[in-house]
């Protein structure tokens, strides 16, 4: 009876240890929540625990973003991250303010491209401001300390004369700072978000707004010096705007951390991949996801569990993003 009940606490014991040790436990970094990246992961993470039950449990945080996301990567403490496309080179190259207290960061490698990422600044509709450059001493939400959206913000109004000093920044998620603006307490709310922004659309049902354009000289003058810009059209009726509205956009990625096996990273990059459609129907953003624009905008290089998948599908590699 003693030896039943000892195979069978044995036997037990294995099944535990078995169904513990099966699936790998990940922790993807999204972004603040009311943002893109927080919703999109939370979809992203669903679609992998269902696709790859028993191989993974995703357990998808928030964050203050890219620059943050890459900070706690080179740490260890995450293995997957949403983040844009030009912060990963300047944490790559550990170039920028936002690196030099940790210099270059290259134990993430790329997975592929999610999303256009969008630079969406406005201000309410009836406001005098017309231009970034007349955002002089307003309160000016520029998102989360340690966002891609604070990073590139300073780097674009520098291009219109202004420096932060110049008005009141808020250092705030982009849901806060879209409650801010529809109670009065800011000017203006800026943010990389996808198009449509589910924020926005919410702000502009409580308060008529104004999208603030990147457009003609001024793009022209960014995209000469940041050549990962694009120009990127938000359509008529988007936020209740009655023509096109001309603005510039990044790309937003996924990233891991190096050292994930190769056979793991392949199979997040196929379910990923494969199922975009279930992702898009979660998200507005998902839609964007192809496995044709992959690597669109991707500068540092690719994890070889990614690239095995791509070769199999007949992508073509550039060799500047290959595994090194």
């Amino acid at each position: 009876m003693k030896a039943r009940i000892s195979t069978i606490l044995g036997l037990a014991a294995f099944a535990i240890a078995t169904h513990v040790t099966a699936a790998e436990q990940l922790f993807l970094l999204t972004g603040s929540t009311g943002g893109t990246y927080f919703a999109l992961g939370g979809a992203i993470g669903t679609t992998w625990n269902k696709h790859l039950a028993g191989k993974v449990q995703v357990t998808t945080q928030p964050s203050g973003a890219s620059v943050e996301n890459f900070k706690r990567i080179g740490k260890g403490e995450a293995h997957l991250a949403l983040a844009m496309n030009n912060i990963a080179e300047y944490a790559w190259k550990g170039e920028g303010e936002s690196f030099q207290d940790t210099k270059a960061i290259q134990n993430f490698r790329a997975i592929g491209v999610v999303y256009p990422e969008v630079y969406q600044g406005f201000v309410a509709a009836d406001s005098p401001v017309a231009s970034i450059a007349e955002l002089k001493d307003k309160r000016v939400a520029i998102g989360p300390v340690g966002s891609g959206t604070a990073v590139i913000s300073k780097d674009i109004f520098a291009e219109y004369g202004l420096q932060f000093s110049d008005f009141k920044p808020e250092y705030a998620g982009f849901g806060d700072a879209a409650s801010k603006f529809k109670d009065g307490h800011i000017d203006a709310n800026f943010g990389v978000l996808s198009v449509p922004a589910a924020a926005i659309q919410d702000v502009a049902t409580v308060r008529k707004i104004k999208v603030l354009e990147i457009k003609g000289a001024e793009f022209d003058k960014l995209r000469a010096k940041y050549p990962f810009f694009s120009q990127f059209t938000i359509p008529a009726g988007t936020y209740g705007n009655d023509k096109d509205i001309l603005t510039i956009n990044m790309q937003a990625a996924l990233y891991c951390r190096s050292d994930l096996k190769d056979d793991l990273v392949y199979e997040l990059t196929k379910a990923f991949y494969e199922n975009a459609a279930e992702i898009g129907a979660a998200h507005a953003a998902g839609k964007y996801i192809s496995l044709e624009k992959a690597l669109d905008g991707v500068t540092t290089p690719l994890h070889p569990g990614a690239v095995k998948y791509f070769q199999e599908k007949g992508i073509k590699i550039p060799a500047e993003i290959l595994p090194r």
